[in-house]
């Protein structure tokens, strides 16, 4: 494996998250928890990549607003080294999080400055040093950030990296279309793949684990497909490895960034020795202290490192 930093690609956002205490009712009014905090898919990834011990970086755009300044410090704070630009037309992004009583969560994301990457903000230095670039969906759904997120993977892969990819929303996809959204996939350099199962679905057409990875690893046939499957953990499927790695059974308070830091478990894990039983569990452990706190960026505790730490 080539050692180095993680860069992850993509959104550096606000997160609005609201859970209602009770039913709300339209027209109607109720009590609930709310909540600012910083998100955005792929400054997640890099922020929990960085908790986690491993070299972090983050390319994305933000508003040349205080609320920009706000976010990308709050991201420095956490040990990624940002390249960053400024988006003189666009506020910083900001995604509002609606929390069932359940624990799951459905977003509504405006199109702000983290839409507004293009292919000149791409630091050339930064991707072509770095041993791995994690690319999210969510720039590739609209151009801009489109050709600046394939270039950044591009550049990464030609010099070295290799690259991971996150379907990120089965919902845009799905109104996107599967034809258009694989013909923008078509040139990305994909060496693992983060489906969950219902993107998966939707990229394959199946419904069971086994033939939604096998499916995905025909179209990429050199990759590692490894489907998060909530509760029930997640499949690995490699070239010479496959396997479901279950997780114990939890409370859900909010799955808010789950994906996010499953994502970084597995590649700061995955990068130390290419084991891919023990970033797969590690990749669970992950994920699973996350749902069962508040935020995609809960604080860490001992309770957290105490788990990694077994599995080191």
């Amino acid at each position: 494996m080539r050692q180095g930093t993680i860069v992850a690609v993509g959104d550096l956002v606000w997160d609005v998250l609201v859970q209602p205490d009770t039913l709300l009712l339209p027209g109607g009014d109720t009590t609930g928890r709310i909540a600012v905090q910083p998100g955005g898919s792929a400054a997640n990834v890099a922020a929990w990549i960085a908790r986690l011990g491993a070299a972090a970086g983050f390319v994305g755009s933000v508003g040349n607003d205080p609320f920009g300044d706000m976010i990308v410090a709050d991201l420095e704070r956490e040990g990624v080294q940002c390249a960053i630009a400024r988006s003189q037309t666009q506020n910083t992004g900001v995604i509002a999080v609606m929390i069932d009583r359940g624990g799951q969560r459905s977003m509504i994301t405006n199109q702000g400055a983290d839409f507004d990457l293009v292919p000149a903000d791409v630091p050339v230095a930064m991707l072509t040093a770095a041993a791995h670039v994690h690319i999210t969906a969510w720039s590739l759904f609209s151009n801009p950030p489109r050709e600046a997120a394939l270039a950044a993977a591009q550049m990464a892969k030609a010099a070295g990296a290799t690259v991971s990819f996150d379907p990120a929303s089965y919902q845009m996809i799905r109104e996107m279309g599967h034809d258009r959204f694989d013909a923008h996939i078509a040139t990305l350099p994909v060496d693992i793949l983060f489906p969950n199962r219902d993107e998966g679905m939707v990229l394959t057409g199946e419904k069971e684990p086994i033939k939604i990875a096998r499916v995905l690893r025909k179209r990429f046939p050199a990759a590692i497909v490894v489907l998060k499957l909530d509760r029930d953990g997640c499949f690995v499927s490699g070239p010479t490895y496959e396997a479901f790695h279950t997780t114990k059974q939890i409370d859900v308070v909010d799955a808010t960034g789950a994906g996010d830091s499953f994502n970084a478990g597995f590649l700061a894990r995955y990068q130390r020795d290419g084991n891919l039983a023990a970033a797969a569990d590690y990749a669970n452990t992950c994920g699973g202290w996350v749902v069962t706190r508040f935020g995609a960026r809960p604080a860490v505790d001992d309770v957290f490192r105490q788990s990694i730490a077994a599995l080191m």
